[in-house]
C-alpha cells in the first residue's frame, strides 16, 4: 500500500477516535451537570420552598387571585393533623428518576448489616447529622438507595423538624417522600396504630450535632439523648443504628468559637426554633471551584447496623432506660469500628460520643 494510503487510514482512526472520546467527555460531562441540578433543586427546596410559597400565597390574598389562597388554607386547617397521623406518603414520587442523579453525584451506597423482619417495629438512629443530613434522605425518603429491596416488608419513615410541617405546599412535598415530625404524637401514632414493619429513622443528634460537622471529625452528640430509647421501650420497638460514613465530608463549615457573638446566635436559633444556623462552604453547580451550595461530590457509604431487641415496657424505669441506651451506644462503636477501614477511615480513627 502506499505511503500517502496508510497516512489517510490512520489519519480516519484518529479522527473515529477522537471523536468518540469528544462524545464520551459530553456525555460525561452532561450526566454531571444533570446531577448536579438534580442536587440543587433539592438543597434551593430544602432552604426556600417553605418560606417561598408561605409568602406567595399570603400575597395572593390582597390580590385577584385571593380565593386560591382562602380556598389551601381553609383546606389546610381540616387537613392539620394529618403529617401526626401518618402523614401521606406517594410512592411514585419516591421513586421519581431524579433521585437516581442525587444518589450518584456523591454517590451515596446503603449497606445492610443483617436483615429487618417486617414483624418488628424499629426506632432507627442516623448519625450524624452533618450539614443538611443528605444521606438520610436519599437513603429513607427515596428509593435511590434501594431500601425496599433490601428491607422487604418495612417501611421506612424519615421524622424531620415538626416545624417545617406549618409551612403550606412543603409539608405536602415532604409527607409525599414519607417524612413526617419528630414529635412524640407522630412517632407515637406509627409505633403503635400503624401495624408491624414500620421503621422510624430519627436524626438523633439534631441541630446541636450539625454544628460538629466538620471534615475529618468523627462525633455524634448521643449521650444525653434517651427519649427515643424510652419511645422504643413504650412500644416494644427494637433499636437500631445507623452511620453514614462521609456525611461530614459534604460541606466545609465555619465553626465559630464559644465566646463569638455568631456562636451564642447559633445556639439561641438552636433552642428556640430548632435548628442551628450554620456557616458553611459547598460547591458551584457547574464549577469545581466555585463556592456555592451544593455539597461537594465526595462518596457516603450508610451502613445499616443489627437490631437491638427491645423489651416492651409502657412505664419504663430510669434504668431500663439507660440500660438499652447503653447498649445502643456500644452498637453504634462497634458498627463504626466493624465498617470505617472499609469506608475509607484509619484503623486509628475512633467515633467520639458527646
Amino acid at each position: 500500500m502506499p505511503q500517502g494510503g496508510k497516512s489517510k487510514i490512520c489519519d480516519k482512526v484518529t479522527s473515529l477516535f477522537l471523536s468518540f472520546c469528544t462524545r464520551d467527555n459530553m456525555e460525561d460531562t452532561m450526566r454531571k451537570h444533570i446531577q448536579s441540578l438534580s442536587v440543587f433543586q433539592w438543597v434551593l427546596t430544602f432552604l426556600l420552598m417553605g418560606i417561598t410559597f408561605t409568602i406567595l400565597l399570603i400575597y395572593m390574598l390582597f390580590t385577584s387571585l385571593w380565593l386560591i389562597p382562602v380556598v389551601y388554607f381553609t383546606w389546610l386547617l381540616l387537613d392539620w393533623e394529618t403529617p401526626e397521623r401518618g402523614g401521606r406518603r406517594v410512592e411514585w414520587v419516591r421513586r421519581w428518576p431524579i433521585w437516581v442523579h442525587f444518589r450518584d453525584y456523591f454517590p451515596v451506597k446503603l449497606v445492610s448489616s443483617a436483615p429487618l423482619s417486617p414483624d418488628r417495629n424499629y426506632i432507627v438512629g442516623c448519625h450524624p447529622h452533618g450539614i443538611m443530613a443528605s444521606s438520610s434522605f436519599c437513603n429513607f425518603a427515596t428509593e435511590a438507595g434501594g431500601f425496599s429491596l433490601l428491607y422487604p416488608g418495612v417501611r421506612p419513615w424519615l421524622a424531620i423538624l415538626a416545624g417545617l410541617f406549618r409551612m403550606p405546599l412543603y409539608r405536602d412535598y415532604l409527607m409525599s417522600a414519607g417524612m413526617v415530625p419528630v414529635s412524640k404524637d407522630s412517632l407515637q401514632y406509627l409505633l403503635s396504630r400503624c401495624g408491624s414493619g414500620n421503621a422510624v429513622f430519627i436524626v438523633v443528634g439534631g441541630a446541636a450535632e450539625s454544628l460538629q460537622s466538620i471534615p475529618g471529625k468523627h462525633s455524634v452528640t448521643l449521650s444525653g439523648r434517651k427519649g427515643f430509647v424510652r419511645l422504643a421501650l413504650q412500644n416494644g420497638a427494637d433499636l437500631l443504628p445507623v452511620y453514614s460514613f462521609g456525611e461530614n465530608e459534604l460541606y466545609e463549615q465555619v465553626c465559630l468559637s464559644p465566646d463569638s457573638w455568631g456562636w451564642r446566635l447559633q445556639r439561641l436559633f438552636q433552642k428556640h426554633v430548632g435548628f442551628a444556623p450554620c456557616l458553611f462552604k459547598g460547591r458551584a453547580v457547574f464549577s469545581e471551584s466555585g463556592w456555592g451550595l451544593n455539597p461537594f461530590p465526595r462518596p457516603i457509604t450508610t451502613v445499616v447496623g443489627r437490631p437491638i431487641r427491645v423489651t416492651h415496657s409502657p412505664v419504663p424505669s430510669e434504668e431500663e432506660v439507660d440500660h438499652y441506651h447503653a447498649l445502643y451506644m456500644q452498637g453504634l462503636k462497634d458498627l463504626f469500628d466493624e465498617n470505617k477501614i472499609s469506608c475509607g477511615l484509619a484503623e486509628s480513627d475512633t467515633l467520639e460520643i458527646l
